[in-house]
């Protein structure tokens, strides 16, 4: 028997670090080769790893919650054979040899099965982050940069600072400069709160010793403990739940919300759907509401360009998108989850709910391929039957507006000078009020509600 260390392998993607979500095997377990393992989750997908080599797991060192950086030991086996292997403790009296991380990471991305999961987060906008280089040169054995002095004075920590792509994130939104961060995180890492310490201007070494690691990019400043009842019960905020909780509030924290809602008659809409239903099923596909509104959507964003953009923080620029990739924000068991629509414009009305269908199935199972998800330029968001008067859908960062619609409800309505009955919804834009002014936002809005009450024109457009 060989004792075996398996590390966290390099996922890619600019990922530096993975959240446990949860062990899939226990210790004292006997796995074979690529039996699922553990799922991690990063920025970008929660991924199931599987075993490298068939074996018994000795130790699990990381628990569900915990945030382990690439290259970290994620379990430890006894293989059997000869050899131990990449990553192996080496035999006594053997010579050590130098840390393999980035080859042991290519071993276990080949043997790994990844279960994508879309996080309601605009990943991939703005300068490429390099945590997975600067990871490689601050693994264990390699100590990172010696501080020239306090942040704060105009010196810097580290040349090349280990963060992960979240924590960069806010370090360009709050316009902080991570060479001049203390980390407080293993190997030099600089952490979230390291980063928001900074910006308030924190004594240096303040941050990293408020919590421990897992759960720090949740903690809030001064935040009060809540007191626990004895029949309470406390779930930890992790996983998919966790990357919401944090891509909500890093929305309302820097985009300046405002609303603008108005009411749509959708009876034209109804019946032209009625009509057309049946082309659809002979394509095989169901006709919802749902690709009209895509239609409208886009024509609107045609005229109104500034609406289809993203926000490049750390360079203070509007990025104009010249292509119509939208988010269909879904609901699955696990949470709100994203996928996009690519190249909406292209795409008739069959093709757009066949496409629709594809993507919402696949993120309701937890299987969204890697290019359905992140990078779209607007989000539409509907809750359907639910009802309700209208809502205020929070902006997808860093895009600028979002749409949500609501329930189609039978009610009386004035035309001309009569009172009719008829089919009613609700469209309700959010907005970053920073790029779109208020006339530009109803504008916009109304251009979409011109044409589902007159859906033919969605036809010749």
């Amino acid at each position: 028997m060989a004792r075996f260390e398996f590390k966290l392998p390099d996922i890619g993607e600019g990922v530096a670090e993975g959240e446990i979500v949860s062990w899939l095997v226990k210790e004292g377990d006997t796995v074979g080769q690529d039996q699922d393992m553990v799922e991690v989750m990063t920025d970008k997908a929660t991924v199931t790893i599987g075993a490298p080599r068939p074996g018994t797991v000795v130790e699990l060192r990381a628990k569900a919650g915990d945030v382990v950086p690439v290259g970290d030991v994620l379990v430890v086996f006894d293989s059997e054979g000869g050899e131990a292997g990449a990553g192996a403790k080496p035999e006594e009296g053997a010579k050590p040899e130098p840390a393999k991380a980035p080859e042991q990471a290519s071993q276990a991305t080949e043997t790994g099965r990844a279960r994508q999961v879309a996080q309601q987060e605009g990943e991939g906008e703005g300068p490429a982050a390099t945590a997975v280089g600067d990871l490689r040169e601050s693994l264990p054995g390699m100590s990172p940069a010696a501080p020239a002095g306090a942040g704060s004075n105009g010196s810097y920590y580290n040349e090349k600072p280990l963060a992960a792509p979240a924590t960069r994130k806010l370090a360009r939104e709050l316009g902080v400069d991570l060479k001049r961060v203390k980390p407080s995180g293993a190997h030099g890492r600089v952490m979230r709160e390291d980063v928001e310490a900074f910006g308030r201007g924190a004594p240096e070494g303040a941050a990293g010793a408020a919590q421990p690691a897992a759960g720090r990019a949740l903690a809030v400043p001064d935040a009060p403990p809540v007191a626990s009842r004895p029949d309470d019960e406390r779930v930890p905020i992790r996983g998919l739940r966790k990357r919401i909780f944090e891509n909500m509030a890093r929305s309302k924290r820097t985009a300046a919300h405002f609303a603008y809602a108005d009411e749509c008659d959708v009876t034209a809409l109804k019946e032209l759907r009625e009509r057309l239903k049946p082309h659809g099923e002979r394509a095989g596909v169901k006709l919802t509401f749902l690709p009209f509104i895509v239609k409208a959507v886009v024509s609107a964003l045609k005229k109104h360009p500034m609406v289809n953009s993203v926000i490049d923080e750390a360079a203070q620029e509007i990025v104009l998108r010249k292509t119509y990739d939208l988010g269909i924000a879904t609901a699955t068991d696990a949470g709100l989850i994203v996928p996009v629509l690519r190249q909406a414009d292209r795409l008739s009305l069959v093709e757009i709910a066949r496409e629709i269908e594809r993507i919402a199935a696949d993120a309701r199972k937890g299987q969204s391929k890697r290019e359905d998800l992140g990078g779209s330029s607007f989000t539409i968001t509907s809750l359907g039957k639910l009802g309700g008067l209208f809502s205020t859908p929070v902006v997808n960062h860093p895009e600028v507006a979002i749409l949500g619609i609501h329930e189609m409800k039978r009610r009386p309505v004035v035309k001309g000078d009569q009172i009719a009955i008829a089919d009613v919804t609700v469209l309700a834009l959010s907005f970053d009020h920073r790029i779109i002014d208020g006339h530009v936002g109803a504008a916009f809005t109304q251009e979409i509600i011109a044409l589902l009450q007159e859906p033919e024109r969605l036809l010749v457009e």
